[in-house]
């Protein structure tokens, strides 16, 4: 198992695992992303934002990165995080726990950085996800109604439950 930057090749890989990740959500009634277009996929691994866990020659999980995210945060987000957005995990690959590999690497990120935090949203009052996120070591921190949704992609609004959970460093 490895962990790396992705490259501008892994687009198709990338939106595949995106509409495998819409396909379950729908399947499972919860929250939808909408559709990402390959010029925000290719900006996010420009500015070395996206990374893969790649197992076996594939990519097993991938999930993007900020280090600033005022717009859900709000005035929480002091330049002391780094925040994980969209893990996608490969249907090939689903139960085996990647969420702990991505908070080992995350830590040595966020440190690496001279990040106090990491943090991750999600929406939809999903239990399920509370629980995954929480067995990883983040505090749940509760259901927030953000009030600002312009600037971000569209499922954030249309839902107004949004899950924040944060994990602190130190």
């Amino acid at each position: 198992m490895n962990i790396q930057n992705c490259e501008l090749a892994d687009i198709p890989a990338i939106l595949r695992l995106y509409q495998a990740a819409r396909d379950l959500q729908i399947e499972r009634k919860m929250v939808v992303w909408p559709h990402f277009d390959d010029s925000f996929v290719q900006k996010e691994i420009e500015e070395g934002r996206q990374w893969k866990l790649v197992k076996d020659n594939e990519i097993a999980c991938n999930w993007a990165i900020a280090y600033n995210d005022q717009e859900i945060w709000g005035d929480q987000d002091q330049n002391d995080g780094v925040y994980i957005h969209r893990i996608c995990t490969n249907p090939n690959f689903r139960g085996n726990g990647y969420i702990h590999d991505i908070v080992v690497w995350a830590k040595e990120h966020a440190e690496q950085k001279g990040k106090t935090y990491i943090r991750l949203d999600t929406l939809g009052n999903n239990q399920k996800l509370i629980k995954h996120y929480t067995s990883a070591g983040f505090d749940f921190l509760g259901v927030f109604n953000l009030s600002d949704t312009a600037s971000l992609p569209k499922h954030y609004q249309d839902e107004p439950d949004c899950l924040l959970f944060e994990l602190k460093l130190w």
